[in-house]
């Protein structure tokens, strides 16, 4: 990301006299992994939510802060690529999202502290020791834990009572999505026949979605990954042509045209993440400061994909939504 381009990010916030340095405040330098494109709404929402906590906490870009900012695409090599060109400017701290991500910084330092967002299982994925005692230079905040699974399944069942089938969508490539799908296989109530959807190879994922809606009664659950990030809108288009409701785990995928999500909120987790990058900054360890959980989820529901799939969505239902969109 150019300088300018991230300075209109902060809504003109970095326009600070370069005076201001001269004067013996230490300039910190924030590195910033993120893993979709530039222009991704859900993302750059997350990203101003950072900066703004940041300006909030009193450290403003081109002030007492500068912050780099790559861009992957949700390629794996970039990514690496990324995570070694931040950490040779040397930062003070480097936030992330993703376990891939994350993962890519790690194998560049371990010495330089590092804070993500949204990340699915990190003691799982081998990122932390523990959530309690992260150790080593990473912490930060999990988008969930994979028992949200059952609650996917339990909303498909109550937006779509016939429900009998249900293709569960994850990457099978990835810890994350190995782990969803195992979680929702565990928790499937009883009439509910499960099958998966791969989501790595993307040519393969319509016909896949086409051959199981040829039966009747079907439903889908979209697992978090990187294909959702980089492509949200697929497998809502998807769903509305062949018809068939559908539960995903964040509200970006909501906003694409997907019928109902139940997730926690990443923006928020990111202005979190930047009350701990104020901290390090501060001379706190990342090792001492614990993995946080979400402690709140939200219920968005999209009346206009329910109606394009000829579903009623049952009053109970949107009574408890956080949000429906009309």
């Amino acid at each position: 990301m150019m300088r300018r381009e991230f300075i209109t990010l902060l809504g003109g916030t970095a326009a600070w006299p370069m005076a201001a340095r001269a004067q013996g405040e230490r300039m910190r330098r924030i590195g910033v992994l993120m893993s979709t494109h530039e222009d991704d709404p859900a993302r750059r929402a997350q990203l101003t939510a950072f900066v703004q906590r940041l300006t909030e906490l009193g450290w403003t870009d081109g002030r007492n802060v500068r912050l780099d900012v790559r861009w992957t695409a949700g390629n794996i090599d970039a990514g690496r690529k990324y995570a070694a060109d931040l950490v040779a400017l040397a930062p003070d701290v480097i936030i992330s999202d993703t376990s891939f991500n994350v993962a890519a910084v790690q194998q560049a330092t371990r010495t330089v502290p590092i804070v993500f967002g949204g990340v699915i299982d990190p003691v799982g994925g081998g990122l932390v020791n523990s959530l309690a005692r992260p150790g080593g230079n990473t912490t930060g905040f999990t988008a969930f834990e994979y028992a949200i699974g059952a609650k996917w399944l339990e909303l498909l069942k109550e937006v779509a009572p016939r429900t009998t089938r249900a293709a569960v969508l994850r990457d099978p490539t990835i810890a994350a999505g190995i782990g969803q799908f195992a979680a929702i296989q565990a928790t499937a109530p009883f009439g509910v026949e499960l099958s998966a959807v791969g989501l790595h190879d993307a040519a393969a994922i319509e016909p896949a979605v086409a051959a199981f809606a040829r039966d009747a009664n079907g439903g889908l659950v979209m697992t978090a990954g990187p294909f959702a990030g980089n492509h949200p809108d697929v497998i809502p288009t998807l769903a509305v042509r062949y018809k068939l409701p559908a539960v995903y785990p964040f509200r970006y995928l909501v906003n694409a045209g997907g019928l109902m999500s139940y997730g926690s909120d990443l923006a928020s987790q990111f202005r979190s993440a930047a009350q701990y990058v104020d901290r390090i900054l501060k001379g706190e360890r990342p090792a001492d400061l614990p993995v946080q959980a979400p402690t709140k989820y939200e219920l968005v529901i999209n009346l206009r994909a329910a109606k394009a799939i000829g579903l009623d969505v049952p009053a109970t239902l949107l009574a408890r939504a956080d949000e429906v969109i009309e």
